[in-house]
This record gives structure tokens, C-alpha cells and sequence, in this order.
């Protein structure tokens, strides 16, 4: 078994797209800007992050038909260097609701949302410094 993605349901497909395409620099699958699915990938590692038209999956599953309501997710992206990323992506217009700042003697993080409302939390393995 392998974990292919995480994959958010979202109401607003464009804004999301140019969050994690623009903002937040992860390279899309196929360029579907207007949905209704898009996978998204980083420069590293083999797990993505997808965004699934809510409305599409609720044609799908009736159940989904409803605006999600609170923090159902957590989007974790690991950095090199959590300062000079967090320089670039509020350059492109993020706004941090947190950090840089440490989180544990191992770990730096920043917090964020996309425009749907989605936690994002940056990483900086400090380990990996050695």
C-alpha cells in the first residue's frame, strides 16, 4: 500500500489553487486551475496534496453537500529553512497566524491557512542539521 495523497475538499477551487500553486509553490499535476481536482506536489519527497471540488464529491457522497465547519485538516510541509521560506511565501501574499517559531527542541514551525480555512504548518527539522 502506498498513500498517494491528501486530498481537500474545497469550495473555492481557483483561490486554492493559487494558494498552494502560487503562494505556497508546490508544482501542479496538470494545470487545472478551474478544477474540479488538482494535485499538487512539492520539489521533494513522493506524497502530494490534492483539491477536490467539494461540490463534485457531494454529487458523490451526499453527505458532503454542507460547508465544512472548524479545522478539519492539517497540511504538514517540511522546509530546509523555515525563515528564508516564510520570507518568500508572505512576499507572495501568506499571512502567518504563527511563527517561525519553535514548537519542540527537535522542531521550528510557522502556521498558516489557505483560502478555504485550512490549517498549513510549516516545518524545519532542526535534527537534520546535525
Amino acid at each position: 500500500m502506498e498513500l498517494a495523497q491528501v486530498r481537500l475538499l474545497v469550495t473555492d477551487f481557483a483561490a486554492c489553487y493559487r494558494f498552494y500553486a502560487d503562494v505556497l509553490g508546490l508544482k501542479p499535476q496538470s494545470g487545472a486551475a478551474s478544477g474540479p481536482y488538482e494535485k499538487f506536489s512539492p520539489t521533494a519527497g513522493s506524497a502530494g496534496i490534492a483539491l477536490q471540488d467539494r461540490a463534485m464529491m457531494a454529487s458523490v457522497l451526499g453527505e458532503l453537500g454542507e460547508t465544512a465547519a472548524g479545522h478539519r485538516s492539517l497540511v504538514v510541509l517540511r522546509v530546509d529553512s523555515l525563515d528564508a521560506y516564510c520570507e518568500e511565501i508572505t512576499a507572495r501574499g501568506a499571512a502567518l497566524l504563527h511563527g517561525p517559531a519553535p514548537m519542540t527542541d527537535r522542531m521550528r514551525v510557522a502556521h498558516l491557512k489557505d483560502p478555504e480555512g485550512n490549517l498549513v504548518e510549516l516545518q524545519e527539522w532542526l535534527l537534520l542539521r546535525g
